[in-house]
């Protein structure tokens, strides 16, 4: 007979290849039974949109069939892990991760990034909520098609707007602000930020994408100074000169010691539609030669592509319109593998907080 013993140590030899780790040292292993031949558990990955799941589901099984004769009957789910102390966070209890995406200069197509990256996590099984902290210039309610959406708020807390599966808040929600220019000073700024950060109901989110404006100013600060995040992704295109100012971002969140998840390069190419061959429009590789250079993942590259800016225009992203095409499949590749810094950072962070408990 087998034992539960035998068939722990034999799934112990299954390693996630993100984290490094033995899954059951890491307590994927859940709900374990055997009687006779039939061995029943369910294993619980770090998130729904780790780029390893089928990888190593399929290790599980070829593991187990090491043992013999066994009827295996295999649950998969999922438990986002948290990347954020969230005992050291009372405004925001119940969001597990907060992604910031940042960019040195404008014209980057952060915010086309950003609303895609959401949209991929969501479509994994995610719960994913998308702020828009543009505060000067938010773009995410035209991106999304929300068209006349207005927020509300109730028990003091304002209620985000939902669309694709997503939880939205936005500046530009505001009927009054919404084709004007928001003319204010910095301390303004920060509050407003501030409030749609704390004073919002986001209930329960795997995922807080913050879509940040470029540069290094007051919004940025604020949200590295307020509120414990997991990390920021910074977006940058090949170009020399986008590259070098992208470096200015990520340092000023290095000082401010949080964690950089990694560089995405959007407009990486241009494929074209009759020979199908790749055209490097802003340069090649600029943003995988940053992330070498400084020691940072590289994340993906999104193709330069008229259908991606078509559909941002008319509130039609492309995750949303054609999932299965290239590009859906690239901003989804991008979201694996922010998913997959999450569950690292995570892990990370729960040997820290263990060591200190020890000490």
């Amino acid at each position: 007979m087998v034992s539960v013993d035998d068939i722990l140590r034999t799934l112990s030899t299954v390693i996630d290849p993100d984290l490094k780790k033995d899954i059951v040292s890491m307590g994927m292993i859940k709900d374990l039974e055997i009687n006779n031949n039939d061995l029943r558990f369910t294993l619980e990955l770090t998130t729904p949109a780790c780029p390893f799941n089928d990888q190593i589901e399929e290790d599980v099984r070829k593991a187990v069939s090491t043992l013999g004769n066994l009827k295996l009957d295999l649950k998969v789910t999922a438990k986002v892990m948290e990347g954020r102390a969230l005992g050291m966070d009372e405004m925001m209890p119940t969001v597990k991760n907060i992604i910031g995406v940042a960019s040195g200069k404008g014209g980057v197509g952060k915010t086309t990034v950003s609303v895609n990256l959401a949209l991929a996590l969501a479509q994994t099984g995610a719960k994913v909520g998308l702020l828009d902290a543009d505060i000067y210039g938010p773009s995410v309610p035209l991106m999304l098609g929300m068209g006349k959406s207005a927020m509300e708020v109730d028990n003091n807390k304002l209620q985000p707007v939902e669309s694709h599966g997503l939880k939205v808040v936005s500046f530009g929600f505001f009927a009054e602000q919404a084709h004007q220019a928001a003319i204010y000073r910095g301390p303004i700024i920060s509050g407003i930020l501030k409030q749609f950060l704390v004073d919002t109901n986001w209930s329960n989110l795997d995922y807080l994408i913050v879509d940040l404006p470029p540069g290094t100013g007051d919004i940025p600060l604020t949200l590295a100074q307020t509120i414990p995040i997991t990390g920021i992704v910074v977006v940058t295109t090949p170009q020399e000169v986008a590259s070098s100012i992208a470096v200015k971002a990520f340092g000023m969140f290095q000082k401010l010691n949080i964690p950089i998840m990694g560089v995405i390069e959007n407009m990486s190419h241009f494929t074209c539609p009759n020979c199908s061959a790749n055209h490097y429009i802003f340069g090649k590789e600029g943003a995988r030669r940053m992330s070498e250079k400084y020691e940072l993942p590289f994340l993906g590259g999104i193709p330069l592509n008229p259908d991606i800016m078509e559909g941002s225009d008319s509130g039609r992203p492309v995750l949303v319109t054609d999932p299965h095409s290239t590009m859906s499949q690239s901003f989804m590749t991008v979201a694996k593998n922010v998913a997959a810094r999450c569950s690292v950072l995570a892990s990370q962070l729960n040997e820290e907080m263990k060591a200190e408990v020890a000490t």
